[in-house]
């Protein structure tokens, strides 16, 4: 700034408005924002360095001239030489310009947009509309709580503002509204300290000592950032000069050392020094009792010093270990800490709430925290319910309780049945206030309206928002019905709503007919109860046995006997087609189980043919393939082959003679030993699955359980998996083996078993499940003997209701993490994105994303939901997972006359191959019983098994002329 305004001392002074004049309205313009950005930036600076004891007599001084000087200086010069840079930033302003207008327009739709409202907030303030900020800031605090960064930045920028006493009272009124969001050590510690600066203003010192009394009330208890506020209230009383203050930082010292706090050790020997007299004993006492619960709490404060945030889990339990304890104060205040971080958490809220409901039942308090809980957490109808509840209960206002009503029909629930819910409270305090002594007051003409506009208010706004009402059973219409009947004796009007009741789907339950007719029984007449029996015995079609037995019992004890004829025929008749329609729908069900049935056995012997081809196909290739490397292996002197095989032909015992010439060119299972027919990479290749398949098996132990993870649907091509997934696998532990399984051909099965040295690492391993592993996604799961535990089943995701993730369908396969994330983000903060992919890693076109609150994935479902993308229309709700469906435990089979045959068992690997039989086609002799059976008597009794598959041994020479034979 010196070097700025050094600069502009050596130019000839010129006049600011002479060069704007010239160059005409829109320059003058340019340059009029330019200005007044310098200056406020200047204004500023000079009045935050001016904050402190010495405040008013620079407020009084004003912004010294050489500053004003300095910054006209650079106004002008900004003026005067338009470059590129004053390009620039009319460029960027103008780009600011036009987010501003966006931002602005997305908050006229959606006023609930928390992070519109930050990023307008910033664009206001980077532009220097001091107006516009405020207004934005003000509008945003009345619909959201301000963090502690939003609060102290709007909080330094009105103070650099604040010249007179009106500024220093909005100020102040500024702070009032920012202890009130959360509680926040350093808001109350500005708070302190920006008080002081109004020391010399009547009534100043009182104004002081009553923020830090407040604030010591509110986080002097905090175990470790209280410290600094009472340090800051003994060091203000330490600077007064006044006979009476000894005395007040004698009760200081004394009140901090009786509470458990960090560093206390330092501020009892600062006690020790400061003080002239000798500490009380009684003083000590209570210094060595918190020192005492200090270790007590010790735990919890270091668990949260080592968790990161938000530490949801430390302080809950911190929370009930406080509750154990049953101190109010520090209950209030752990319950305070935790939402600091935690204040999109509506469990946590709900559980304060009740906390102060129930115990402390301070009006103002209980009041005060449920108002701050439904404006973190709005989407969540529990939180407002209980509001209503707790005004009611402590007298408020009719219209404030309807204001608040309002406000919340306002918040943008995510489900219909939420809406349902806070109809329903607001409904019953309705009730409460009428007095049904009276035949007509006005709040039961408001009772009524307001059931009349929830009716409306369910079939219009909601239904068109959900594509239902949340009421399905009409409970709202039911209730008023119950009203209208039971405390206004008003049955003609219950009776319409049950007529109307009934035409909304409900006339099909048993339930719904059975309610009516005790309403009936209750407050009506037999002709109607008879009316609704008929009228239920002909439309009831889930438990019409029910229906029918209850009009019989009436018509028993109270009709005559005309009544008593008419029931019994109804009723027969009514069972009579019930019974038929069952008969047809069972029969309609059984052919559908059969064609089911029948397509499944269609469908398997279809997969069983295309197996059995693709194997013949597969033997095909591989005997032309033996026979080419035969030719290649023992082609030799073509001219000797058919000679060796009449030789072969005719005489079996001549290959055996010639069997030692043969073993001598011939190697293993008749393969030439010569290193030039097969190449040397094909010989690695083959001495390595030789190696493998002769590797002994190891048995799994499963007393390695724990520390054992087995990993699943890894490449088949994957070559040395020990080697390639150890590294892998390290990172989270020290490895004792990895055990990959393979064929007995030799061939990796694509999974393995990796065994650990500690449990904690086999868990930590756990994580590396779905890591993308040779363009296959890597499964990890604990390793568990499903032998013993059939129905353990591992999935990673949850199943149940999440309201704050999305699941989107109809994605286009190409579409990437990336572009769906830059998607996403636009709606809310994005936590995680996972696209769903099948075994071999290929995108299934579905995805969740997570955000980080219920709100802002409420926002997002209906801003994205039918969006295109890459000409897919997608569909976004909010994630909850269909229940998966249990599988029926395997039973008997029937054999053909009905009778149960038990399965085969096979084993744990099924139907084994070994049925087959081993011997070479070629050795089977064939067998004469057969065909001797059918034309006469056997001449020679018939063999065994046993002894028609015993063939003399052969020498590797004998299977070679057997293949050259062929």
């Amino acid at each position: 700034m010196a070097t700025a305004a050094a600069a502009s001392a050596s130019e000839p002074e010129t006049d600011p408005k002479a060069g704007p004049e010239a160059e005409g309205e829109e320059d003058e313009a340019k340059a009029d924002r330019t200005r007044r950005k310098v200056l406020t930036r200047a204004v500023a600076t000079a009045a935050y360095k001016a904050m402190g004891p010495a405040w008013d007599e620079q407020r009084e001084e004003g912004v010294s001239e050489s500053d004003g000087d300095e910054e006209f200086a650079m106004a002008s010069s900004a003026e005067s030489s338009p470059g590129e840079d004053e390009w620039e930033y009319d460029e960027e302003e103008e780009k600011n310009q036009l987010e501003i207008e966006r931002l602005e327009e997305q908050l006229s739709i959606n006023i609930y947009d928390y992070n519109c409202h930050v990023d307008l907030i910033r664009l206001l303030r980077l532009e220097g509309e001091l107006t516009k900020v405020r207004a934005a800031r003000q509008k945003m605090s009345e619909i959201f709580p301000l963090t502690e960064e939003l609060w102290l930045e709007w909080l330094h920028d009105e103070i650099s503002m604040a010249l007179d006493s009106l500024d220093r009272e909005h100020v102040y009124d500024l702070f009032e509204k920012a202890v009130k969001d959360y509680i926040c050590p350093n808001i109350w510690l500005e708070y302190g300290q920006y008080s002081v600066g109004g020391i010399g203003q009547k009534g100043g010192l009182e104004k002081v000592r009553s923020v830090f009394e407040r604030a010591l009330s509110s986080v002097g208890l905090h175990m470790t950032k209280g410290l600094a506020i009472w340090e800051a209230y003994r060091e203000f009383e330490n600077a007064i000069v006044e006979a009476a203050r000894l005395e007040k930082v004698h009760s200081l010292f004394r009140r901090q050392l009786a509470i458990p706090l960090y560093d206390m050790e330092a501020t009892f020997a600062e006690y020790e020094e400061w003080s002239e007299d000798p500490i009380p004993e009684s003083v000590i006492q209570s210094y060595h009792k918190a020192l005492q619960q200090l270790e007590k709490y010790k735990p919890y404060e270091e668990a949260l010093l080592e968790a990161e945030a938000p530490r949801l889990a430390e302080y809950q339990a911190y929370i009930d270990f406080e509750m154990k304890i049953g101190d109010p104060a520090r209950i209030q205040l752990i319950f305070e800490r935790a939402l600091v971080e935690n204040c999109l958490v509506p469990d946590l809220w709900i559980r304060y709430s009740q906390y102060l409901d129930r115990q402390l039942k301070v009006k103002d308090l209980v009041l005060s925290v449920h108002h701050r809980a439904v404006r973190n957490c709005p989407w969540t109808v529990g939180l407002w319910s209980r509001y209503l509840l707790a005004m009611e209960r402590h007298g408020v206002d009719h219209h404030v309780i309807s204001v608040t009503f309002e406000k919340a029909l306002s918040a943008g629930f995510i489900q219909a049945t939420d809406y349902v819910e806070i109809w329903q409270a607001y409904l019953d305090y309705l009730r409460r206030r009428v007095d049904f002594k009276q035949d007509s007051s006005k709040e039961l003409e408001e009772l009524r309206s307001a059931f009349t506009r929830a009716l409306e208010f369910l079939k219009q706004e909601v239904e068109e928002r959900f594509n239902e009402s949340g009421d399905p059973s009409c409970m709202i219409m039911q209730n008023w019905a119950r009203i209208e009947a039971r405390l206004c004796n008003n049955m003609q009007k219950a009776r319409e709503l049950w007529d109307s009741i009934m035409t909304k789907g409900n006339a099909k339950y048993a339930n719904m007919w059975l309610e009516y007719y005790n309403l009936e029984r209750a407050h009506g007449d037999t002709q109607h109860c008879r009316k609704a029996l008929h009228r239920a015995v002909q439309c009831t079609s889930d438990y019409p046995e029910h229906v029918c037995e209850v009009l019989l019992t009436m018509e028993r004890t109270e009709g005559t006997l005309e009544d008593w004829d008419i029931a019994v025929q109804k009723t027969e008749t009514r069972l009579a087609r019930v019974n038929e329609q069952r008969i047809k729908a069972a029969e309609k069900e059984a052919t559908l189980a059969q064609q089911e049935e029948e397509k499944a056995e269609h469908r398997k012997r279809a997969r069983a043919e295309k197996k059995a081809l693709k194997k013949k196909a597969a033997r095909g290739a591989d005997k032309r393939k033996a026979d080419e490397d035969a030719e290649k292996e023992w082609g030799g002197d073509e001219e000797e082959q058919p000679s060796k095989r009449r030789k072969l032909e005719n005489s079996v015992p001549a290959a055996a003679e010639a069997a030692p010439d043969l073993e001598e060119e011939m190697g293993l299972f008749g393969k030439s030993a010569s290193a030039d027919v097969t190449p040397h990479s094909k010989q690695k290749e083959r001495a390595a699955a030789a190696l493998k398949r002769d590797m002994p098996k190891v048995p799994h132990d499963s007393s390695k359980d724990s520390v054992t993870v087995f990993v699943s649907n890894l490449p088949y091509s994957m070559e040395e998996p020990d080697v390639k997934l150890r590294p892998l696998f390290e990172a989270c532990g020290e490895v004792a083996e990895v055990r990959p399984i393979f064929s007995n051909r030799g061939d990796f099965r694509g999974y393995c078993y990796v065994e650990f040295k500690e449990e904690k690492s086999a868990l930590q391993a756990l994580e590396l499940d779905r890591k993308n592993v040779g363009g296959r996604p890597m499964f990890v799961s604990p390793c568990v003997d499903k032998s013993k535990n059939p129905e353990f089943k591992v999935f990673r995701y949850s199943t149940a209701l999440e309201k704050h993730k999305l699941f989107i369908s109809g994605l286009p396969f190409s579409c990437t993490k990336e572009e769906l994330e830059e998607i996403c983000k636009a709606h809310g903060t994005v936590k995680d994105i996972r696209l769903v992919t099948n075994r071999a890693g290929k995108p299934k076109g579905l995805a969740y994303v997570e955000y980080e609150n219920e709100s802002q994935a409420s926002q997002a479902v209906m801003k994205m939901d039918g969006m295109t993308i890459k000409e897919n229309v997608i569909k976004v709700a909010i994630s909850n997972p269909p229940q998966r469906k249990v599988p029926e435990k395997p039973e008997a089979r029937k054999g053909p006359g009905g009778s149960n045959v038990p399965r085969q068992i096979y084993g744990a690997r099924g139907k084994g191959r070994t049925q087959l039989s081993l011997l070479p086609r070629a050795l089977h002799r064939p067998s004469t019983t057969g065909a001797q059976a059918e034309n006469g008597p056997a001449l020679k009794p018939a063999v065994t098994t046993s002894e028609a598959t015993e063939a003399p041994k052969m020498s590797n020479a004998d299977f070679a002329k057997l293949l050259l034979r062929k």
